[in-house]
């Protein structure tokens, strides 16, 4: 295959790093300022209602940001002089993005879960606040919601711990 001339490399390059900054950067900053300045001054409540709408506003752009990373990932394994195949291992490089490709997938399912199955939950207690909503189910969905985060908080550093090892390959 012919080399993509230097212009649509550097935005493709451009483009993937803006996506990674814009969501594993969403997530960072939510795990280690938002949250826990939240925990110190937002009842379980009102934390959790925070939650949700801190989430609706993230959500589209963690999935946007999804979608150019997986657009503009496979432009540069398509210009990339160690591609030999999806699954191929056979150096360090290939090894790295194998295993970054992984914990993406894994990022992924945590994501769906959340957006899918967690949100949704939330929403419905927090329609069912006045009517009897336990303390108990409010505080159990804030810490799934909070453990997802987590989770994709450790998965993001993972996956950029793979990427550097791929580009010191």
């Amino acid at each position: 295959m012919e080399t993509p001339p230097v212009w649509a490399l550097t935005l493709v390059y451009w483009l993937h790093m803006l996506a990674t900054v814009a969501w594993i950067g969403g997530i960072v900053s939510i795990s280690i300022l938002v949250l826990p300045a939240a925990h110190k001054s937002l009842k379980p409540a009102d934390l959790l209602a925070f939650i949700e709408a801190m989430q609706k506003r993230l959500e589209p752009l963690a999935w946007f940001s999804l979608g150019l990373l997986i657009a503009t990932g496979l432009f540069q394994l398509s210009a990339n002089s160690h591609y030999n195949g999806f699954f191929d291992v056979s150096t360090q490089w290939s090894l790295a993005i194998l295993i970054k490709h992984g914990l993406v997938a894994v990022m992924v399912i945590v994501s769906a879960v959340q957006t899918w199955e967690v949100l949704p939950a939330i929403r419905r207690t927090l329609m069912r606040r006045d009517k009897g909503a336990s303390e108990e189910e409010i505080v159990k969905l804030q810490k799934r919601e909070e453990r997802l985060l987590r989770m994709n908080f450790i998965l993001s550093i993972l996956i950029l711990g793979a990427t550097a090892l791929a580009r010191s390959a």
